[in-house]
């Protein structure tokens, strides 16, 4: 039920002051006064050492994170590590704990850096390299590190400022691997090849330095020339795509039209085989045929001699016009009798083209 407000105070009486802190005060002194000076005497003393000591000893544990590894030092000396969960170390100032985040990838950007709404902002004074064949590049990349596995104390005492490190040296690799290379194998097809020899030039120092850090991955962000050259850089490399598309195109042609003057020149090479052969073929054909007609002819001269003579007559005048003339009959003085054989079989066949019903 609310109170009646009669006097008109907020706390329906008179107003009040605020509270004296000084009174406060002097009465908690006063009543531990009393507890020293009292019957409760030695105990006290005893109990409020004991709570000491027990607050002090649970100050020795200490949490360490899912990405973090626990450094457990004694009077400042690294004594061991401790996985992540909860752990227990001697209180202060006995053993002092570290929890650097020893599992957790680190990404260190040189050339540029990311802002909020993924926009980058270059670094000229880190990206801007001197190839081997002395022309300029900008070259925008990252490194992905993370501490070795049982070296966090290397990682956290051998090197002062660690990302710093790693930084500085992997600028300084870069740099000296772009310095042994040309700018045209930079800006076309090596990349792999450097984001390979940059990482293990990094890993070599950084194993020097005793860092207790690991490489993971060196990534290549952008390649390009100096912002004042650029578009020269776009002619020479649009150059270079028509000179590697003509010589494309005049290998294409050559692996079409070789092949087929080599299939031409076989078949050539095969005709002339061919005919070799049937020349030689024939040729021993007729010296066979020469041999066999000889060995006849020895056994019996005179019939082979007339066969020969009638077959050798016989293809000399089967294809020619002959006249045939009778000198054995008689006939008047002054005519020839002759049989017109040449002109029968052109009559026949005149006679066979005209129609049946004509005259």
């Amino acid at each position: 039920m609310p109170r009646s407000n009669q006097s008109g105070g907020p706390w329906g009486s008179g107003p009040r002051r605020p509270p004296d802190l000084e009174e406060y005060l002097r009465r908690g002194q006063d009543r531990l006064r009393g507890l020293t000076s009292g019957g409760f005497g030695g105990r006290g003393f005893a109990l409020i050492a004991l709570a000491a000591v027990v607050l002090w000893a649970v100050s020795g544990f200490f949490r360490v994170e899912p990405d973090e590894v626990g450094v457990v030092l004694r009077f400042g000396k690294f004594v061991r590590e401790v996985q992540p969960g909860l752990n227990y170390h001697l209180p202060y100032p006995i053993e002092t704990a570290l929890t650097p985040q020893a599992l957790r990838v680190n990404k260190i950007d040189v050339g540029f850096n990311l802002r909020r709404g993924s926009t980058l902002s270059d670094v000229p004074e880190e990206a801007l390299m001197l190839t081997g064949d002395e022309n300029i590049v900008g070259v925008d990349f990252s490194v992905l590190w993370k501490v070795k596995p049982n070296h966090v104390g290397d990682f956290l005492f051998n090197v002062q400022a660690p990302e710093g490190t790693v930084k500085a040296v992997a600028e300084s690799a870069m740099r000296e691997v772009i310095g042994r290379s040309n700018i045209q194998a930079i800006l076309t097809g090596a990349r792999q090849n450097i984001e390979t020899a940059v990482q293990e030039r990094m890993q070599k120092t950084l194993d020097d330095y005793g860092a207790g850090v690991t490489v993971q991955q060196v990534q290549l962000q952008k390649v390009d020339p100096p912002m004042q050259v650029i578009d020269a850089f776009r002619d020479v490399q649009a150059a270079r795509s028509d000179l590697e598309r003509a010589q494309n195109e005049a290998q294409t042609y050559a692996n079409r039209v070789v092949p087929e003057a080599r299939g031409r020149a076989a078949k050539v090479v095969q005709d002339a085989e061919a005919y070799r052969e049937q020349t030689v073929a024939e040729a021993k054909g007729q010296a066979s045929r020469f041999s066999q007609v000889y060995e006849q002819y020895k056994k019996a001269p005179d019939v082979t001699r007339q066969r020969i003579y009638l077959e050798t007559m016989e293809r000399v005048l089967g294809g020619t016009d002959k006249t045939i003339i009778d000198t054995g009959g008689q006939s008047s003085p002054g005519v020839v009798p002759y049989l017109p054989l040449t002109s029968l079989p052109r009559e026949r066949a005149t006679q066979q083209q005209q129609p049946a019903g004509g005259n």
